[in-house]
């Protein structure tokens, strides 16, 4: 078994402490991507093969697709180990100070093209030029959060979960709304996968509540099309209690989840070409993600992964190549999209992490900072420009670091309502609290939202006694109820009530010592009415 804890990197004044904190915060920070894949994907297989699947006409986000226009898609781009943000855009208004401080990394004049009179990009990210010149780019500055988490992991969690710093939860923003929008998904997937995440497995961003990823991660479409064709659905239940039964629990997992949305995949990448040439790996997240958009998968979420930014040492060597490898895969992704029609109901945004300090160190390169820029791309954003306060050189906190000015939540809520049209309340709900939204951004809702909530909500739970579950739910009125018990390989192992229920709280108890189940994870279903909700739980050796 694996045991790990969730201590946060401590701040440390000296290098030689600092390193130690870093190479300390790596090791945890490996080792706890490679367990979160096994507790999350591994506990419970998120595409439960074997069970009758509703028709795609009948989910919530079909009901969109069909009932509107609006195909807005958001793409997240996740620049992986704490970018850089004063050499991506570059305070041009106090140069003095930044070159003071950056005397070997800092951007030369010569090297900078500037966006407006106050701030540029450097020459190597020209190819995002284009896109600011048509109005399709903004910059908001001075993001993060209070009380700067300097940990890669922890701080990860934080933009993932949108939690605050001191609060830890095993929920991502975009799981969570995820669940609103399919309360059934354990038991019920959809035809359509809900999020795509291409490359950076780890992220919490699209796990919800019951610590279940709600997206799906892919590479290659055609190979995961080739494996439903001729593969075989793997047993996740029958494991040993270990380290090794997790491996392959997940190993197995992520088999099965392969299987459910393969064909779906495989059958909108191969309706579709790309128009552009992408030239390098990250470009190929893109690529991928434009022809599903192209081929009309109708998935709505979607995260791609540039991996490198923690640049401590030999950043000159480093962070130049990722910045034009970002720009460059920006840029072909929107003409790609642009070649078909597709660009303008797409839009991107860019997050890291955290920044870097303002000083460089004597490594020639940047430690772990707080606020950075953040950029978003499409034709959506009405404009460019810019969002936030200016990042003030001189106002640094104890750290050394720059001062958070636009709390990322805040970004995050504007998304939600006025890109994805969810209504006020309910964002405020997936968020935990209300955020100010971000007009500046530019962003219209659509007459009609990009998801549909459920017509009824439930509130559902379990409890645990012993050898008994007790499964509770609270009907707002009275109809028609099954609640039912699923294995893994969504076979059915007990109904435990199939009638007629008035409003109001009930209760139905699975004998978990009566039945014989083995140990492990389960799901519970619970269809009222004509909408179905779903949970899994755990039965104890």
């Amino acid at each position: 078994m694996c045991n790990h804890d969730k201590k946060s990197h401590q701040r440390h004044g000296s290098a030689i402490e600092h390193g130690q904190a870093h190479e300390q915060d790596h090791r945890q920070w490996s080792r706890r991507m490679f367990i979160r894949n096994l507790g999350i994907a591994g506990s419970v297989s998120l595409m439960l093969g074997r069970m009758p699947v509703t028709a795609i006409a009948s989910s919530p986000l079909a009901m969109a697709l069909s009932n509107s226009d609006n195909g807005r898609i958001l793409v997240l781009v996740r620049l992986k180990g704490g970018n850089d943000g004063l050499n991506t855009i570059i305070p041009v208004f106090d140069y003095g100070t930044y070159q003071a401080n950056r005397p070997g990394i800092g951007v030369p004049l010569a090297d900078i093209t500037n966006l407006n009179g106050e701030f540029g990009i450097p020459n190597w990210m020209g190819d995002v030029l284009p896109l600011w010149q048509a109005g399709k780019m903004k910059v908001v500055n001075s993001v993060g959060y209070p009380d700067q988490n300097l940990s890669h992991f922890r701080s990860s969690d934080i933009w993932a979960s949108a939690s605050d710093a001191d609060v830890v939860q095993d929920s991502g923003w975009l799981g969570r709304f995820l669940e609103g929008q399919f309360p059934d998904f354990l038991s019920n997937p959809p035809a359509v996968p809900p999020a795509i995440q291409i490359g950076g497995s780890g992220n919490l961003i699209f796990t919800n509540t019951d610590e279940v990823s709600m997206g799906v991660a892919v590479d290659d479409p055609n190979t995961l099309y080739e494996i439903a064709q001729n593969g075989e659905l793997y047993d996740t239940t029958n494991l040993p209690e270990c380290y090794y039964g997790e491996q392959v629990g997940y190993l197995r997992t992520v088999a099965n989840n392969t299987f459910r949305y393969a064909e779906a995949i495989s059958q909108a990448y191969n309706a579709s070409t790309n128009a552009v040439g992408y030239d390098n790996g990250f470009a190929q997240q893109l690529a991928l993600v434009a022809r599903l958009i192209k081929g009309g998968l109708g998935t709505r979420l979607y995260m791609v992964t540039l991996d490198g930014f923690d640049t401590h040492a030999g950043q000159n060597n480093i962070h130049p190549n990722l910045l034009n490898t970002l720009a460059k895969g920006m840029k072909a992704f929107y003409d790609d999209l642009a070649a078909g029609g597709f660009d303008k109901d797409v839009l991107s945004m860019t997050f890291s992490e955290f920044g870097r300090r303002i000083e460089q160190n004597a490594s020639g390169g940047t430690d772990h900072g707080a606020a950075a820029p953040l950029m978003l791309f499409g034709e959506g954003l009405n404009g460019n420009g810019f969002a936030g306060d200016n990042p003030d050189l001189h106002n640094l906190d104890p750290n050394g670091n720059l001062q958070f000015g636009t709390d990322f939540r805040q970004v995050y809520a504007t998304l939600l309502e006025y890109w994805l049209c969810v209504d006020a309340g309910t964002v405020d709900g997936v968020l935990g609290q209300a955020f100010p939204r971000m007009p500046e951004l530019g962003l219209d809702c659509a007459p009609t939202p990009v998801f549909e909530p459920p017509a009824m909500q439930i509130k559902h739970w379990a409890t645990y006694e012993g050898g008994q579950v007790g499964i509770h739910y609270v009907l707002p009125q009275g109809m028609p109820v099954q609640v039912q018990i699923y294995n893994m390989l969504g076979q059915p192992v007990s109904t435990l009530f199939k009638g007629y229920q008035p409003a109001g709280q009930h209760r139905h108890i699975f004998h978990t010592d009566r039945t014989r189940v083995a140990a492990g994870y389960y799901v519970y279903s619970i269809q009222a009415g004509r909408q179905a909700f779903s949970q899994k739980l755990r039965v104890a050796g």
